[in-house]
């Protein structure tokens, strides 16, 4: 208290004789509590663009401001304050701000790219913060979508995690970094992997925007948007500081070694963010306890090795080893950071990720009518990304914007795919390149005390290389092969303008709105019509579309939120809609569709967060989507045919086509008790349906219910959790068609329920050294998740050091 005292009784004594140089008029905003200086506050006179920005010092000169009017001093996380000249001066130039929300929690970035008062916002948002991320010790991103079950991860092989989000997957739900979409032209509508080339090491945060992000962030927002935020690094107040940090780490259950690095340099106006992770699986181990009524499902009793010559299928000596599925994946993060100003700053940023190959394990467990493998190999090729992205910063209140991001990035995605038939000699390649540049301009305006504007333009560009040849691995010859994408010059680009309005009606009252048009093209072109007698020569389609969205949100009291929304969303056919040509599974060939257009959802939800007591919170959201025009697989011709042969097998023919329509709704909910000091207990439940409303089919990618429940006990040093994650399951018959057609991922009764027991502790030896243990499916149950085409890890035992520094 006395040290508080003394830091006021300075900073009163400095505004004094600062106050007393007329061209060097200097305003002092600190915060309520601590009265700690507060960097970066705007400092506004109403109704004009002359403005001021504090720095570290929580200083501002404002002499150029004049001495009449009112001044509106802002900054996200506190509560605006509108004063005026003269009242100003009887506080000796200190302004005192009172924090908007009690917990940082509370502040999100993903609903309007900037920063808000999550109370204040229509969209249900999950958020996972770096200190979460760690003590769960995710293996991948995937993995950490994972925390706190709510949202359902698919894997087909072990270097995979495909997030599922109410009843929407892979290119019907957006990958957003840094402010960067990572969907590209030619993300699948089958189940992705693209979301663990992020390392979750270098997470500051991650959020997810659940339902339509189109107006925000355009195409491919169907089911929502997973949002997620590297570190960056922080100035000095002066001279040079460095800090950085190590985690090691293993698994049981695949072996696995992980193994992090990062450090942090920071200068006044110069700051500089590494990071290095390398993490190595082997082959998982599921687990050995499985349903009484199906002791054999998910046994690998054998597996393919190439002996003298020939393919040879080995016995496995332990059925519970998933062979082959291990591998292993680097990744880099780089970031430079310049203060350009005290009211700007630019940030360069350089991520790299590459894996080893990917073995595929799902086709590789495959058989014919005859029981022996269907193939010998298949495998992804090492999955490389990398990003350079310049991000400019302004926050210095104008009359078009209060704050100003511009972020330009190229983005180099290289995947691969290779099989080969068993006792065949010749391995198919088949490699995918894509370049994609982006440009963001986002605006933030702000008007009066807590009226805001957002509003911004996006131009993207995709260039699409594919191509693909055969080699004949006892001869080394090599022959052409049928590409997967057109072999020509293939491009899909999209601009777009989008405004959203948050207006504080009243004190209870909150209206958001906002509304975007995007505009898309894409061309493909056909050259080596060798393999497939393709009917013509490109493909060009131009899109447009107009979506926006409604949202209220009621205040009635500190303890309780309602809020409603109306959203609408698109995705626009991309390159692998239009125009590939592979095997979907065993005896189905798809072709391209050149008359394809977008599909379309309509979306409303409304839900409530009440603090019911003071130890009892729950959040309950209840939504529904329809999907017009959806783009579903259904029987097409090529060239008047119905059946074509493809890699050597003839194939059903199939396309995406826009004759469905589904509908789909959910229910999702959270409850926080607070036992007694320190111990706490919780439960997220989530529940989806939805039909295809047009043949009164299931929808492939409708999850079954899913949730889990835990209790915590935190007292410092010590912080450990025991936790129950479950998963319903879903009838054979129930299954959506596609997935029927793959009945060597299921049971007879189709995907079986399974519940898992959890165990998770930290210790803290001290601020700079922590050892975490967790051990995940205590019961060590064999199960798999729905739509997986690989068995979840049995008894896993992790356990990492972390050190800071």
């Amino acid at each position: 208290m006395v040290k508080k005292s003394l830091f006021s009784v300075c900073l009163l004594f400095t505004s004094l004789c600062l106050a007393t140089i007329a061209n060097a008029q200097q305003i002092v905003v600190v915060d309520e509590q601590d009265n700690s200086p507060i960097a970066q506050a705007t400092i506004q006179l109403e109704d004009s663009d002359k403005a001021a920005v504090t720095n570290v010092m929580g200083r501002a000169d404002i002499s150029s401001l004049g001495t009449e009017g009112r001044l509106i001093i802002r900054h996200i996380g506190y509560k605006p304050v509108l004063i005026t000249f003269e009242r100003l001066a009887k506080q000796a130039y200190i302004v005192s701000m009172r924090a908007a929300a009690e917990e940082l929690e509370d502040v999100v970035v993903s609903a309007n790219k900037w920063e808000q008062d999550k109370r204040e916002i229509p969209q249900r948002i999950t958020q996972f913060k770096a200190l979460e991320i760690a003590k769960a010790e995710p293996a991948t991103t995937a993995d950490l979508l994972s925390i706190g079950s709510q949202v359902f991860i698919q894997k087909s092989q072990l270097g995979g995690g495909s997030p599922i989000i109410r009843g929407f997957a892979a290119n019907s739900v957006l990958l957003v970094v840094d402010g960067v979409r990572m969907n590209n032209a030619i993300y699948r509508s089958g189940n992705l992997q693209n979301v663990i080339t992020l390392d979750p090491n270098s997470l500051s945060e991650a959020e997810v925007v659940y339902g339509p992000g189109a107006v925000i962030y355009g195409s491919d927002a169907l089911g929502g948007v997973m949002d997620f935020h590297t570190k960056s690094p922080e100035f000095s107040s002066e001279g040079i500081s460095t800090t950085g940090g190590v985690l090691l780490r293993g698994a049981s259950a695949a072996k696995a070694i992980t193994g992090s690095f990062n450090l942090s340099v920071s200068l006044p106006k110069f700051a500089s963010f590494t990071s290095f992770t390398y993490n190595n699986f082997d082959d998982l181990r599921s687990g050995k306890n499985r349903p009484k009524d199906f002791p054999n499902f998910g046994k690998r009793y054998w597996y393919v090795e190439r002996i003298e010559g020939q393919d040879q299928r080995i016995e496995n000596n332990d059925v519970n080893i998933q062979t082959p599925s291990g591998y292993n994946q680097t990744n880099v993060l780089q970031k430079f950071k310049w203060k350009t100003s005290n009211f700007s700053d630019l940030t360069y940023a350089f991520h790299y990720s590459t894996s080893s190959d990917i073995p595929r394990y799902d086709r590789l467990i495959q058989t014919n009518i005859v029981s022996q493998p269907v193939y010998a190999e298949w495998h992804y090729g090492p999955q490389e990304w990398q990003m350079h992205s310049l991000q400019s910063r302004f926050f210095y209140p104008t009359k078009l914007f209060d704050a100003l991001k511009i972020t330009t990035a190229y983005q180099l995605v290289e995947e691969s795919r290779h099989d080969r038939r068993f006792s065949e000699d010749w391995l198919r390649h088949r490699t995918e390149k894509v370049d994609a540049l982006s440009l963001n301009l986002d605006f933030e305006r702000s008007f009066g005390l807590n009226n805001e504007l957002f509003y911004g333009i996006e131009l993207v560009g995709n260039k699409v290389n594919s191509e693909a040849y055969a080699e004949n691995i006892v001869d080394g010859s090599t022959r052409p092969e049928s590409t997967r994408y057109p072999d020509g010059d293939n491009t899909w680009n999209s601009a777009a303008a989008y405004f959203s309005i948050k207006n504080e009606l009243s004190q209870r009252w909150i209206l958001n709105t906002g509304l975007r048009y995007n505009f898309v093209k894409l061309n493909a072109e056909f050259v080596d019509k060798s393999f497939y007698d393709f009917p013509y020569d490109e493909i060009n389609l131009k899109n447009g579309s107009l979506n926006g969205n409604l949202g209220i949100v009621f205040l009635p009291s500190a303890k309780l939120k309602l809020n409603a929304l109306l959203s609408t969303g698109f995705r626009a056919p991309n390159m692998d809609d239009v125009g590939k040509v592979f095997d979907s599974e065993p005896g189905v060939v798809i072709v391209p569709n050149p008359d394809l257009k977008p599909e379309k959802t309509y979306n409303f939800e409304y839900g409530f967060d009440a603090q019911l007591t003071p130890t009892l919170n729950i959040n309950v959201v209840n939504y529904f989507t329809m999907l017009k025009d959806a783009m579903v697989r259904r029987p097409f011709t090529f060239n008047g045919q119905s059946q074509i042969e493809y890699d050597g097998v003839l194939s059903d023919v199939y396309a995406e086509v826009n004759t469905g329509e589904a509908f789909i709704w959910g229910l999702s909910a959270q409850l926080n008790y607070r036992l007694t000091n320190g111990l706490n207990a919780y439960m997220n439940l989530t529940y989806t349906d939805g039909k295809d409303t047009v043949e009164d089919l299931p929808l492939r990618h409708v999850s079954p219910v899913f949730g889990e429940t835990g209790i915590s006990y935190k007292k410092d040093p010590l912080e450990t959790n025991f936790i129950v994650r479950y998963s319903g399951g879903i009838a054979f018959e129930d299954l959506a068609p596609s997935e029927q057609n793959k009945p060597y991922l299921y049971t007879s009764d189709g995907a079986l329920p399974w519940y898992t027991l959890n165990l998770s502790s930290s210790y803290n030896f001290s601020e700079y050294f922590s050892v975490h243990l967790n051990l995940e499916n205590l019961l060590d149950t064999h199960y798999r998740t729905y739509s997986s085409g690989i068995s979840a890890a049995g008894f896993n035992a992790v356990l990492a050091f972390r050190a800071t520094f």
